[in-house]
């Protein structure tokens, strides 16, 4: 199909999904900014934003092969998908755990976090294990110099508490 017929397919679909919109409802008593979201996703505002940056990308050639290698190799390299911390758990001797974090090296945010994700992750043991709590015994954040980027690190250990009332659980 000619590059005016794949052009002319797009429009025509995005015409045919835009034809069911509805009235904004402004009246109903609720703000204008969540009818109107509602009203765009219904009536294919996803699907309109997708194929117009198809066209706006063809109209300006970034369709061609190596541009897209080139945006699959930043992908891989950057990974949005993975999670940010990674986190090694080691037992640190009875009933105390040593946690070992690295953040990934291309992030977009995220620095302040360690801490948070520390916690959460200690939590989530004390929940699994059947335990009452749990005492930080050691906490300390840094940057590790790694070619070509730096990353941070934060290391910690806890202590994971049973209950003093009930000592069964």
């Amino acid at each position: 199909m000619p590059r005016a017929g794949v052009v002319c397919c797009l429009v025509l679909a995005a015409l045919a999904v835009g034809s069911g919109c509805s009235s904004t409802g402004a009246g109903e008593g609720r703000p204008y900014a969540e009818v109107l979201g509602e009203n765009v996703a219904a009536s294919g505002g996803t699907v309109a934003g997708i194929v117009g940056g198809v066209l706006m990308a063809s109209k300006l050639s970034y369709l061609k092969p190596e541009y897209i290698a080139g945006a699959l190799v930043a992908y891989a390299v950057y990974d949005p998908l993975a999670p940010t911390w990674s986190i090694d758990v080691s037992a640190a001797g009875d009933e105390r755990v040593r946690m070992d974090l690295r953040m990934k090296s291309l992030i977009t945010g995220g620095e302040g976090e360690a801490r948070r994700v520390f916690m959460r992750n200690a939590q989530r043991m004390v929940d699994a294990g059947g335990f009452a709590g749990y005492e930080v015994l050691r906490y300390e954040e840094g940057m590790e110099a790694t070619r070509p980027f730096a990353r941070r690190v934060a290391s910690g250990e806890v202590r994971l508490v049973k209950s003093r009332q009930f000592p069964q659980l």
